[in-house]
């Protein structure tokens, strides 16, 4: 395990988020890495395999983190009894989101490296695998409606698709666009009850 309190690797460190930032990691550049952290070419494999595993290095606690958070919401409303789960539809999710978005808002630059910086490594899929369990997870409650005796619509997995991409799209404007956390938190929560109103329309709730 790397000694994080090490100097030469903070300077790494703090040189690749800069870099990354400023540039996205396919335009970034190791050799400008490493002499902004003042460090030698070979110091820096003392450390990290290439500079993806420094990207990796940067932001894979953060990212592990929010879907952590977000999977634990899902094992959450699975485990709310199925009678039960349609008037609270909107609440596991909502008290996830209002949680990662504090998380995000303490780790603002790390979620500015996965969400903007990130094409040309695995995290360029982050929301994308959050809509994926979202997708899953929506077809399992419209199951659970059905088997209580509603009658929900055919929903093609194309547009359950489109719809959650919108919804956690939307949600991680905020790290775009720079918001001010007091507008996020506002904008998010405004962005949950239009997605949940119309989800209730599309079900016929």
């Amino acid at each position: 395990m790397i000694n994080k309190d090490n100097g030469t690797l903070e300077n790494i460190l703090n040189a690749g988020k800069e870099e990354f930032l400023e540039k996205g990691f396919l335009s970034s550049s190791l050799r400008n890495i490493v002499k902004k952290a003042n460090v030698t070419t070979g110091a820096f494999y003392g450390y990290f395999s290439n500079k993806e595993a420094l990207f990796s290095g940067l932001v894979e606690e953060q990212a592990k983190t929010v879907m952590h958070m977000f999977m634990e919401s899902q094992e959450e409303f699975d485990n709310i009894p199925d009678e039960n789960k349609r008037e609270n539809m909107g609440s596991c999710s909502g008290d996830c989101i209002s949680r990662c978005v504090e998380y995000i808002y303490d780790n603002f630059d790390i979620f500015k490296l996965i969400i903007c910086c990130s094409q040309g490594t695995p995290y360029e899929h982050f929301i994308h695998n959050m809509v994926e369990v979202e997708v899953e997870s929506t077809y399992r409650f419209i199951e659970v409606q059905r088997k209580l005796g509603y009658e929900v619509p055919e929903i093609d997995k194309k547009l359950c698709h489109i719809l959650a991409s919108g919804m956690f799209g939307g949600m991680f404007e905020i790290v775009r666009h720079n918001m001010p956390k007091e507008e996020a938190v506002v904008y998010v929560k405004q962005l949950r009850d239009f997605y949940t109103a119309g989800w209730e329309k599309i079900m016929g709730f």
